[in-house]
């Protein structure tokens, strides 16, 4: 019985599978019940995102986890055994502590991991499926997380298009909240713009797309303002920032476009990202003096230089989680000691109760107190080495040196 994850992520299973696995919102409450029903503490905690299902438990079996999973969702143990990885104790806390650091996703160092286990382990305290450990255990890894942002670089850098974009803008403004910024397209792309510059707490965003009402459920989401692209020539002049990204065959936004948006603007800087292929931009945008344009290429060269410094901070959060594990799993051990000592004291206590009870009875009746003293004793002396010298009897006649040293040095017989 031990702490175990199991679990199939994006480097082990196909999505076919992976949807198969996962859980869905509505049934995750009941589901950490059940699972934490196969613990001897009932822990347990259900991590389950796009790119991973993991199953955490407590004093549990790797083998009861898995089967639990196969009953649960109905499946071939066939089919998923080849897929699934199962740790335990020391590596299952690395395991949750890298993950939760963004060393496990699909893109190094991404920060939306964290934020997902925090809801699962959110979750599993509703179900009241977490104790001493699982909850220590989780609130740990929170810490490595953050000590991994804070002490390595790993998140600094731009990995993606959409964030290397707004990261770009971010050198060029000192500050993005009061930037007005126009957006070309309401893809998937354009979406995590959108998010990154909420995060940047940027007020103003125009979205403009062929059909407004996909621009406008985005928009509602963002606070944002949709526009169809016919009105882009209105909106263009009070844009500090345009980023686009659309799958129009032919560019967009003209040299002509902007050189007349810039003149409005009394030739007040203009930072355009085209991150459409084909291009959303004209090329000669680029040769006017105040645009400052960048296209998906030179997104691209910015996002591999990144993602070099993030390998490079990878190797020193991989020592933090290594270090931290370790030192979870001994308090977890330190648990397990405390338990011991008291159960001990407890069972000692007992018996001491339980003869003192006997001879006082014996004195209150008229028994001699000096030998009702010695016999008390006497007995308490042989309930109390009862187990020990069994214990040493039984490693002396196997032979076993190493269990009849650690008795001694343990009953004070030999020293350290």
């Amino acid at each position: 019985m031990s702490l175990v994850v199991i679990g199939i992520n994006h480097k082990t299973a196909t999505v076919d599978l992976r949807e198969k696995v996962a859980f869905s919102p509505d049934r995750i409450h009941d589901a950490m019940k059940s699972l934490a029903s196969r613990s001897a503490t009932g822990e347990a905690v259900i991590v389950s995102t796009c790119n991973r299902t993991e199953l955490y438990s407590n004093n549990a079996k790797v083998e009861d986890v898995i089967e639990w999973l196969e009953e649960y969702h109905e499946l071939d143990h066939e089919a998923l055994m080849p897929c699934v990885y199962a740790y335990e104790d020391q590596i299952a806390a690395k395991h949750l502590m890298r993950v939760a650091s963004g060393l496990d996703s699909l893109v190094l160092g991404e920060p939306q991991i964290l934020g997902q286990v925090k809801q699962a382990f959110v979750k599993a305290k509703e179900a009241g499926t977490t104790a001493v450990t699982i909850d220590r255990f989780f609130q740990t890894t929170f810490a490595v997380a953050k000590k991994v942002r804070t002490e390595t670089e790993i998140g600094a850098a731009a990995v993606s298009v959409a964030f290397a974009a707004v990261s770009m803008a971010k050198h060029i403004f000192a500050s993005l909240k009061t930037t007005k910024v126009l957006l070309i397209g309401a893809g998937e792309t354009i979406e995590l713009v959108a998010k990154h510059l909420k995060d940047q707490e940027v007020e103003s965003i125009v979205v403009a797309n062929r059909t407004v009402e996909r621009a406008q459920a985005m928009c509602e989401e963002f606070n944002a303002t949709a526009i169809t692209l016919p009105e882009i020539p209105e909106h263009l002049p009070k844009a500090d920032i345009v980023i686009s990204s659309t799958a129009s065959p032919l560019p967009i936004l003209g040299k002509g476009m902007v050189e007349k948006a810039l003149k409005q603007r009394r030739h007040q800087p203009m930072l355009l990202v085209d991150i459409a292929v084909p291009r959303d931009i004209e090329a000669e945008v680029g040769e006017l003096d105040d645009a400052f344009l960048y296209t998906v290429d030179d997104l691209h060269s910015i996002i591999e230089q990144n993602m070099a410094s993030r390998k490079e901070a990878a190797e020193q959060a991989e020592l933090i989680a290594e270090e931290q594990s370790h030192l979870f799993i001994e308090w977890v051990r330190s648990l397990q000691s405390v338990d011991s000592i008291r159960e001990y004291r407890s069972q000692s206590l007992a018996i001491k109760d339980e003869l003192v009870e006997r001879a006082l009875n014996k004195i209150e009746q008229g028994g001699n107190g000096e030998q009702v003293i010695l016999e008390l004793a006497n007995k308490l002396t042989n309930r109390l080495i009862h187990a020990p010298t069994q214990a040493l009897t039984s490693a002396s006649r196997q032979g076993d040196l190493n269990t009849l040293g650690q008795l001694r040095i343990a009953l004070g017989l030999d020293k350290h």
